[in-house]
């Protein structure tokens, strides 16, 4: 008599670390995976992607039968089945999540949802959101296939139901996942404090009573940081909204500038609705908030930037005028900050560089501060309070809690049943 055949759960990598989390779920002879990220390391000083350096500094995982086998890569992990159904699920946008997706075997299916899919497409339109594959064209990003929200996808015995929940980038989503004998649960990233609050609330009622939960826990890791003098820490995205629109009206005479993290669509769409001025997008993400939203916005094109033809010519304003201007727009900058006015407002909402953990970070507050620019930070993060992760946690009362995606797990309880702690690489059945 053979075996029974189990589920199996393998902690790739995201384990004592924000990002880059990949885990496998496999059951008889098909396995899949989620996220296809990697792990952000930029004190690294990496020169290049390639998988070969990505692997030897462990911000990718070594994984059976998923990389591209045009890239040379020969597996030394010590998992020894071969499955015959593979798949690849991506919860939401964010590079740590997705960035090496063109690296993933063209053979094998990538599933995410529909509103993820077009983000990341938008975003890569240039070539240079993710890492470029090197057989393919520069501004190539691979085949995905965008799911409704709720639907269902079967890979093998193992049926997967992918849910939207409210996070900082738009259209991410968790994972029900069902094999014959479990019913797993993957958080992606969530929260609970942002436009889409009922999406984690939904989530939270399907997932209930789930027998293994997979859940982020960014915002344990950072109690004990010191509190940047230089960001105003909101608790909502509609204070953060709601502050943006007071200091723009209390400014009426001043270069007004901000910038934001692309995929966070819905604060785009915010601004651009209530901001007391005529509000001005780069034109890349113009064009995303046209792809995803169908919001058409005033925008400008960066010197010798490529014309988008689905954007009207009719809205395109020109950048020296948005440079000049000192009482008309709310104007997106990307680049060039050199080039603001002295004594001009510029708002950092959670754009690039991200933070003090981000070495291109204190260059760039002195850069603003040499050339008098007052530099006003609005964040709102896009993970769940600690005190919302456990409000998660009751609701769903899992059998099993493994927390993921945090320098501290073990700061996140379950007072429902079991905890477990995995390291890296290890695989629970």
């Amino acid at each position: 008599m053979g075996s029974k055949a189990k589920t199996v759960i393998t902690f790739h990598s995201g384990i004592l670390t924000i990002g880059g989390t990949v885990i496998e779920v496999s059951y008889g002879d098909a396995h899949i995976f989620f996220d296809f990220g990697t792990e952000y390391r930029p004190e690294l000083g990496l020169k290049d992607d390639q998988l070969s350096t990505l692997l030897a500094n462990r911000l990718v995982p070594e994984l059976p039968g998923v990389y591209d086998p045009r890239l040379g890569y020969t597996y030394e992990g010590t998992a020894k089945q071969d499955y015959q159904e593979t798949a690849v699920f991506l919860s939401h946008a964010h590079l740590d999540h997705s960035k090496m997706i063109n690296y993933l075997d063209p053979n094998v299916p990538l599933y995410t949802l529909t509103e993820t899919a077009a983000i990341l497409r938008s975003l890569n339109r240039n070539g240079d959101f993710l890492i470029p594959s090197p057989f393919e064209a520069p501004h190539f990003t691979r085949e995905m296939t965008g799911l409704s929200a709720g639907e269902t996808v079967t890979i093998g015995e193992i049926s997967v139901t992918i849910l939207p929940v409210d996070h900082d980038a738009y259209g991410a989503a968790a994972l029900l996942i069902h094999t014959p004998d479990k019913f797993l649960v993957y958080t992606g990233d969530l929260r609970l404090h942002g436009y889409d609050r009922q999406l984690t609330l939904d989530f939270c009622k399907a997932a209930a009573g789930c027998d293994l939960l997979m859940m982020e826990g960014v915002s344990i890791s950072f109690d004990d940081r010191e509190e940047d003098p230089d960001t105003m820490e909101l608790l909502s995205e509609e204070d953060l909204i709601q502050q943006l629109v007071k200091l723009v009206a209390e400014n009426p005479k001043r270069q007004l500038t901000f910038n934001g993290y692309p995929a966070n669509v819905k604060r785009f769409a915010e601004i651009i609705k209530r901001a007391p001025r005529t509000v001005v997008l780069e034109a890349n993400q113009a064009a995303l908030l046209q792809e995803v939203l169908g919001l058409t916005v005033a925008y400008y094109y960066l010197p010798g930037a490529a014309k988008i033809t689905s954007l009207a010519p009719e809205l395109e304003l020109s950048l020296v005028d948005l440079q000049q201007d000192d009482h008309q727009y709310l104007w997106q900058i990307v680049t060039d900050f050199e080039t603001l006015q002295p004594g001009s407002l510029y708002f950092h909402l959670d754009a690039q560089p991200l933070g003090d953990f981000d070495p291109d970070y204190a260059p760039f507050l002195e850069l603003l501060a040499k050339l008098e620019v007052t530099f006003v930070r609005l964040a709102c993060s896009g993970h769940a309070f600690p005190e919302d992760l456990a409000e998660i946690i009751h609701l769903i009362h899992p059998k099993t809690l493994v927390p993921i995606h945090t320098l501290k797990p073990e700061k996140l309880v379950n007072p429902y049943g079991e905890r477990i702690l995995p390291t890296r690489g290890e695989s629970i059945s």
